[in-house]
């Protein structure tokens, strides 16, 4: 299973206008590591072949982060489903799921309209899964603060919300680089360490801000002979953490934090390095959508999946 993964919205109509890409970016507001929920990319953090060449400096984009929604009842809300998913009480979840749940895939709408809001909604998280990576999903959905509107979906937000930032800008870079939006992310840190190599004392050869950072799709030295890297914004913790609390480990990750490969990413000033999977976060990620009506909020849909 995988965790919650969000799916493009904010940048979504640009890309696919430009044919540059499937799915588009979404995220949410720069945390410490050990603040945010863990999101897992869509699919590998590339769809292109890794460069081959000597890296090259490339634009700097800048990506602002959303802010928390100030609405003491969607808190409220997140706190119920948060100890909902703690319980894996699927007869209280079906009461918080509304009518006429979607299920927007890369594939186009997978809901079984013959079936219940709950039962599409446990066939989306995997909430059937015999270790319980589904109802981890569902807690790091719920740990999320943020929101963005679904300009087709009158009435709906999803969580978590994307960064702001220049989308011509970023169509310009995915030409120019000839990468797709796979392959970038963007720190999870105020200031994020870029090492020499993958070991967590390599001398720092750069320090990035909140910018676009390529990801490069090739397991670090010392990773699995033909393995697919980590993707950012698999990072060895999620859930629904209490309060101040620390995460749990993501849904969907079996290794720990040390087993965590270090992901290669190339920085704007062309330089080639190392930095920490649970630094940066995917732009292309899976959504749990949310309405609110007169009883209150409710789980509305999901976007992601094949």
């Amino acid at each position: 299973m995988r965790p919650v993964r969000p799916f493009p919205t904010a940048l979504l109509a640009a890309i696919l206008a430009a044919g540059l890409a499937g799915p588009a970016p979404a995220q949410n507001p720069a945390q410490s590591p050990a603040q945010a929920p863990a999101r897992a990319p869509a699919k590998p953090p590339s769809a292109s072949a890794p460069p081959t060449a000597a890296p090259r400096p490339y634009a700097s984009i800048a990506v602002t982060m959303p802010k928390p929604v100030a609405d003491p009842s969607f808190e409220a809300f997140r706190k119920q489903l948060g100890e909902i998913a703690g319980r894996k009480d699927r007869a209280a979840l079906a009461g918080l799921v509304a009518k006429g749940f979607f299920w927007t895939a890369a594939q186009g709408e997978k809901a079984d309209r013959k079936k219940s809001g709950i039962d599409n909604l446990a066939a989306a998280l995997g909430l059937d899964a015999a270790d319980g990576e589904g109802w981890e999903a569902l807690a790091s959905a719920a740990a999320d603060p943020t929101l963005e509107a679904v300009p087709q979906k009158k009435g709906v937000s999803c969580a978590p919300a994307a960064p702001a930032f220049d989308g011509k800008a970023f169509e310009q870079l995915l030409k120019s680089t000839r990468s797709d939006v796979f392959d970038w992310a963007f720190p999870a840190l105020a200031d994020l360490p870029v090492r020499s190599g993958p070991a967590a004392d390599a001398p720092v050869v750069e320090t990035l801000g909140a910018v676009l950072v390529r990801v490069v799709a090739e397991p670090p030295p010392g990773g699995a002979p033909g393995a697919a890297p980590a993707g950012p914004g698999t990072p060895p913790q999620a859930g629904a953490p209490p309060a101040g609390g620390p995460p749990a480990d993501p849904p969907g990750a079996s290794q720990t934090a040390a087993a965590a490969p270090p992901l290669k990413v190339v920085t704007p000033s062309g330089k080639t390095g190392f930095v920490s999977a649970d630094a940066v976060l995917p732009l292309v990620f899976e959504q749990l959508c949310y309405i609110k009506d007169a009883s209150g909020w409710k789980i509305a849909g999901y976007l992601g999946g094949e």
